[in-house]
Protein backbone atom coordinates (compact mmCIF):
# COMPACT_ATOMS: atom_id res chain seq x y z
CA UNK A 1 0.00 0.00 0.00
CA UNK A 2 1.27 3.81 -0.93
CA UNK A 3 0.64 6.98 0.96
CA UNK A 4 0.37 9.98 -1.82
CA UNK A 5 0.92 13.02 -0.43
CA UNK A 6 0.31 16.73 -2.56
CA UNK A 7 1.54 19.12 -1.19
CA UNK A 8 0.56 22.60 -3.09
CA UNK A 9 1.67 26.01 -2.11
CA UNK A 10 -0.91 28.60 -2.20
CA UNK A 11 -0.91 32.26 -3.75
CA UNK A 12 -1.95 34.53 -0.55
CA UNK A 13 -5.48 34.64 -0.45
CA UNK A 14 -5.85 31.45 -2.43
CA UNK A 15 -6.21 28.87 0.03
CA UNK A 16 -9.49 28.77 0.77
CA UNK A 17 -10.99 28.11 -3.06
CA UNK A 18 -8.11 25.58 -3.56
CA UNK A 19 -9.85 23.74 -0.25
CA UNK A 20 -13.25 23.93 -1.81
CA UNK A 21 -11.85 22.49 -4.85
CA UNK A 22 -10.00 19.77 -3.04
CA UNK A 23 -12.76 18.84 -1.06
CA UNK A 24 -15.12 18.72 -4.29
CA UNK A 25 -12.37 16.28 -5.94
CA UNK A 26 -12.62 14.09 -2.56
CA UNK A 27 -16.53 13.29 -2.72
CA UNK A 28 -16.21 12.47 -6.22
CA UNK A 29 -12.84 10.11 -6.11
CA UNK A 30 -14.99 8.32 -3.02
CA UNK A 31 -17.73 8.39 -5.26
CA UNK A 32 -15.79 7.02 -8.02
CA UNK A 33 -14.75 3.86 -5.02
CA UNK A 34 -10.62 5.68 -5.21
CA UNK A 35 -11.11 5.84 -1.56
CA UNK A 36 -11.25 8.37 0.77
CA UNK A 37 -9.01 11.89 0.28
CA UNK A 38 -7.55 13.62 3.21
CA UNK A 39 -7.15 17.34 2.87
CA UNK A 40 -5.00 19.75 5.19
CA UNK A 41 -3.94 22.88 5.59
CA UNK A 42 -1.18 24.41 7.13
CA UNK A 43 -1.06 25.81 11.16
CA UNK A 44 3.19 25.63 11.03
CA UNK A 45 4.81 24.82 7.79
CA UNK A 46 7.79 25.40 5.53
CA UNK A 47 5.56 28.03 3.84
CA UNK A 48 2.56 30.05 4.34
CA UNK A 49 -0.39 28.81 2.66
CA UNK A 50 0.34 25.24 2.78
CA UNK A 51 -2.38 22.05 1.39
CA UNK A 52 -1.75 19.11 1.40
CA UNK A 53 -4.18 16.06 0.28
CA UNK A 54 -3.61 12.45 1.06
CA UNK A 55 -4.58 9.35 0.06
CA UNK A 56 -4.12 5.91 -0.23
CA UNK A 57 -3.48 3.29 -3.43
CA UNK A 58 -2.14 -0.47 -3.31
CA UNK A 59 0.25 0.12 -6.07
CA UNK A 60 1.96 2.42 -7.85
CA UNK A 61 0.50 0.71 -11.23
CA UNK A 62 -2.92 1.41 -9.92
CA UNK A 63 -1.36 5.22 -9.18
CA UNK A 64 -0.82 5.28 -12.81
CA UNK A 65 -4.38 4.10 -13.79
CA UNK A 66 -6.10 6.63 -11.30
CA UNK A 67 -3.93 9.77 -12.83
CA UNK A 68 -4.77 8.64 -16.22
CA UNK A 69 -8.62 8.45 -15.85
CA UNK A 70 -8.69 4.80 -16.87
CA UNK A 71 -11.95 3.06 -15.27
CA UNK A 72 -13.89 6.45 -15.40
CA UNK A 73 -16.52 7.48 -17.25
CA UNK A 74 -16.48 10.45 -19.69
CA UNK A 75 -19.30 11.83 -17.43
CA UNK A 76 -16.75 11.52 -14.44
CA UNK A 77 -14.05 13.04 -16.32
CA UNK A 78 -15.93 16.05 -17.14
CA UNK A 79 -16.96 16.81 -13.67
CA UNK A 80 -12.97 15.85 -12.69
CA UNK A 81 -12.39 18.97 -14.96
CA UNK A 82 -15.18 21.31 -14.62
CA UNK A 83 -13.92 21.19 -10.53
CA UNK A 84 -10.29 21.66 -11.34
CA UNK A 85 -10.26 24.23 -13.78
CA UNK A 86 -8.54 27.13 -12.85
CA UNK A 87 -6.53 25.27 -10.07
CA UNK A 88 -3.26 26.70 -11.70
CA UNK A 89 -5.09 30.33 -10.32
CA UNK A 90 -4.43 29.40 -7.01
CA UNK A 91 -1.47 27.73 -6.67
CA UNK A 92 2.40 29.27 -7.04
CA UNK A 93 3.85 25.52 -6.58
CA UNK A 94 3.58 22.16 -5.42
CA UNK A 95 5.14 18.69 -5.21
CA UNK A 96 4.02 15.46 -4.79
CA UNK A 97 5.76 12.33 -2.16
CA UNK A 98 4.94 9.06 -2.20
CA UNK A 99 5.51 6.75 0.91
CA UNK A 100 5.33 2.85 1.36
CA UNK A 101 3.03 2.34 4.14
CA UNK A 102 4.96 -0.35 6.18
CA UNK A 103 2.74 -0.82 9.15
Amino acid sequence: MLLIREIMYCKPGKVRPMVEKSLAMAKLSEKLGQGKMRIMTDLCAERYWTIVTEFEVPSMQAFEEMMQGQGQGSEAMKEFETIMKGYHDFVEFGRREIYRIEG
